[in-house]
């Protein structure tokens, strides 16, 4: 319900108020007007645009290697090429050049391919051409040494002043109140659970608070209780003098990105902008930003950006012709992996972010969209987890977020492979295994900060993984692995896990409302359920232990460990149920094939034959006097274990299942061989095949869903969702075999026309078939056949795969 404008004093209420004039924040403040939420501030410290907004280069792209991101960034140029302008009658500068990323590298048209790929699937047109093609379209650039590019037709650039003020504008006209010259100086939570929010002048109490501070929201973080995991880093770019071909001809030149040399130019007028981005940036102030500063830069740098300026120059000779007109140098913010934070903050009711986007312009009118709609809607409009600040915790800290925030404005342009890992920062979280598992050959990856194995060197497969969208050094090793784990017996350290108890006096009547399967009900009972959001969509995925009466143990995914913890204390507010993370206190391995049971048999001295100890119960062991809570789960189809063990014994367990295990042909396995094995085994993944878009009746898991006099949240939604023409169904597929091997965001094509995507694939090697997992529109008919998945630009025929291929002992 709107709550009218009172002022009482130097006091004003309003529903909202969002902290920071940027293009961000004005979006934010224009879309929640939209969607009719009238009653909202914004309070900016200076005037809108300064910070990084109105320094910057203005580029606006769909290329992404995210639908999520893809679909904000296409919104953002909707909103800029002519809404914007229709409502208000303002101009935005936005000017529709189109765009070329040119390369020298296979990989790089690779990756193009790729994009391209996910491009068609969600409806937004990348074109692969080759070096002629790119002299016809940027007829100054050389291009003897190209392979070719991906020409971007609907990209261009936008004034980033002209878009923010057309937003103001357009958020004024509904309702909505800016107050300039209102810098922020305390934020608080009142005893009704409002948020004061102080300036100077006066105080604001609200219902919500919005960050969208930009260069300032680690400052505006901390009055509210949340640091933020966010670095300003400067950037230079630099604007030429007139060129005579430009000025003479009348050329009309797309922006030109040139990834390997890590550098954009873009039309300016008769001249050019020419944007590097170099590998030893600079991280500017990173404790604390001067407090007057705003609509400065600094001076420039030309020693720092030399050798990128010189590869430009040969790319585009006549760059080197003329004169510099400006320059830019000014600090833009960056988060350790490049994406915004966009959402809720972590642990606090009513706090928001939309901030940290090293793009502001690019993604501003879209990501303002999405925030907006997260708000009113209660749930993300598209799956969040590439933006949701949540995906980073406590491992976060200054020292990562400098390196990673460098690493990340290093690799602007680097080519970004599947399953790809960054080294910055690293290690962060290690596990009491990690060293063991080194020196017996772990080359690790990282998931919320946790180094976490991903396959096991072999003696020919070299120490560190190559990167590659085709079959790679590590094919072999995790070959190895399945079928060490599938004929013998194999750990796997899974400590990554989230880990939750909730306890308490209802914590059984809480638990079974969670989700859409029912919790167990007897002690000893092991279930997987799954959260929904309201609107029906998969948010979390839990697998439930009921170890007591008033005792549950939970373990989700290792990336939705902050997102599942706001979910069970938000959900059991008002019960008598505590909600604690268990995460850092208890260390995971997995122990699971045929000799499994022999194995696990030998170190704890008891009968765990299928009869005394079945699938899906849980009891507590001992392994070498430590405790152990050992699950009968297995996440490959493989019989087998999960040994949930406090952390201070962990090693003597691991130990001891290494020193016996010789007996019983004991190997190790990763993340990859896991992947590979879970998908011959039929089961879906959280993150990638079940997220918040899909409910888990379209993911075909009709067998947890329990909804006979059962109520729980999105129930109606899901049920709703059935009966829906926006319904989709998901399925196993079986891939024609070739040079490459599926992974994810390839489309489905039927009769010439995209009515799928891919959300997970790889080689199964048990059964040796490429497999994924797709979820198939209406558009599709399943019944008719010829089906193929397009797979870095290559068509692969496939079928559905009724039946999981591989015949597992979990049945």
């Amino acid at each position: 319900m709107e709550r009218e404008c009172e002022v009482d004093g130097m006091t004003q209420s309003a529903r909202i108020v969002i902290i920071g004039g940027g293009i961000l924040g004005v979006s934010t403040l224009y879309h929640l007007v939209q969607a009719g939420w009238t009653d909202v501030v914004l309070l900016e410290k200076s005037d809108l645009t300064y910070g990084s907004t109105w320094h910057a280069a203005g580029l606006c792209t769909h290329f992404a290697h995210n639908a999520t991101i893809m679909q904000i960034r296409a919104e953002s140029i909707r909103l800029y090429k002519s809404v914007l302008t229709e409502q208000t009658g303002l101009a935005t500068g936005f000017n529709r050049s189109g765009a070329l990323r040119v390369t020298r590298l296979e990989d790089r048209m690779d990756e193009f391919r790729h994009v391209q790929g996910l491009g068609r699937f969600v409806g937004h047109d990348f074109e692969i051409i080759g070096a002629d093609e790119v002299k016809a379209l940027h007829p100054l650039t050389r291009t003897d040494d190209l392979i070719g590019a991906i020409y971007e037709p609907n990209d261009g650039y936008a004034d980033p002043s002209q878009v923010t003020h057309a937003f103001a504008a357009a958020a004024r006209a509904g309702g909505g109140r800016i107050f300039r010259q209102s810098r922020v100086v305390r934020i608080a939570k009142t005893t009704s659970d409002e948020w004061r929010v102080s300036t100077h002048d006066e105080d604001f109490l609200c219902e919500h608070v919005v960050n969208a501070a930009g260069t300032w929201c680690r400052e505006v973080g901390e009055m509210m209780g949340v640091e933020l995991p966010v670095v300003p880093v400067l950037h230079q770019y630099f604007v030429s003098e007139s060129i005579d071909e430009i000025r003479d001809q009348g050329l009309a030149l797309p922006i030109l990105r040139d990834p390997e040399e890590s550098w954009y130019t873009r039309p300016d007028r008769d001249g050019l902008i020419f944007g590097p981005y170099e590998k030893d940036a600079v991280a500017w102030s990173v404790d604390s930003i001067p407090r007057d500063f705003g609509a400065q830069l600094l001076p420039p740098d030309w020693d720092r950006v030399a050798e990128i300026t010189d590869l430009a120059i040969g790319r585009i000779p006549a760059l080197g012709k003329v004169g510099i007109r400006s320059s830019v140098n000014g600090p833009i913010t960056f988060t350790p992996d490049a994406n915004p934070l966009i959402g809720p903050v972590f642990g606090i009711r009513n706090a928001w972010l939309i901030t940290g986007s090293s793009m502001g312009v690019m993604e501003g009118g879209g990501a303002g969209q999405f925030l907006a709609q997260w708000m009113v809607g209660g749930e993300p409009p598209m799956d969040a987890l590439s933006v949701d600040s949540r995906r980073f915790g406590e491992f976060a800290n200054r020292g990562y977020r400098v390196s990673r925030a460098i690493e990340s404005f290093g690799h602007q342009f680097a080519i970004h492979y599947p399953r790809e890992e960054r080294e910055a920062g690293r290690p962060s979280v290690v596990s009491p295994f990690y060293g063991s598992l080194k020196a017996a050959g772990a080359v690790y990856g990282a998931v919320f900060g946790w180094e976490r194995p991903n396959w096991f060197q072999t003696e020919n497969s070299g120490e560190k993984t190559i990167d590659s969208f085709r079959r790679s050094n590590w094919f072999d090793a995790v070959a190895w692995e399945c079928e060490t784990m599938s004929k013998r017996v194999a750990i796997c350290d899974l400590s990554a896990l989230s880990k939750f108890e909730v306890s308490g006096v209802d914590a059984e009547r809480f638990m079974e409302t969670l989700g859409a399967n029912t919790p167990p009900r007897t002690i000893g009972g092991v279930t997987l359920v799954h959260a929904l959001t309201s609107s029906g969509g998969v948010h979390s995925e839990f697998v439930v232990h009921k170890r007591a009466s008033d005792l549950y143990y939970l373990t989700s995914a290792a990336l939705a460990q902050r997102r599942d913890l706001d979910l069970l204390r938000s959900r059991s507010a008002g019960l008598r149920v505590r909600v604690d993370s268990v995460t850092q206190q208890i260390s995971v391995l997995s122990v699971a094939g045929p000799r499994a049971e022999a194995l696990l048999g030998e170190v704890t001295g008891h009968d765990v034959a299928q009869t005394n100890f079945p699938r899906f119960t849980g009891r507590q062991v001992s392994i070498a006097d430590a405790k152990v809570i050992a699950l009968r789960v297995s996440y490959t189809g493989e019989l087998g274990w999960e040994l949930h063990i406090p952390s201070s014994t962990a090693q003597s367990v691991y130990k001891a299942l290494t020193s016996t295990g010789g007996d019983f042909g004991l190997g190790y396995v990763g993340a990859f061989a896991m992947d590979s094995m879970r998908l011959e085994a039929g089961y879906r993944a959280w993150g990638s095949d079940l997220t918040t878009e899909r409910t888990p009746m379209e993911a075909g898991m009709q067998q947890m869903v329990k909804i006979e006099d059962r109520d729980f949240v999105g129930k109606d939604a899901m049920l709703r969702r059935e009966e829906s023409t926006k319904r989709w169904t998901m399925h196993l597929l079986e891939i024609e075999k070739g040079a490459i091997d599926p992974f994810y965001s390839h489309p489905v094509i039927q009769a010439s026309e995209v009515v799928g995507v891919v959300t997970s694939g790889a080689h199964g090697h048990r059964g040796g078939k490429n497999l994924a997992f797709a979820y198939l529109t209406q558009r599709a008919d399943v019944l008719a056949g010829g089906l193929a998945v397009e797979v870095v630009g290559q068509c692969f025929s496939a079928h559905i795969v009724h039946e999981p291929p591989t015949q597992c002992w979990e049945k």
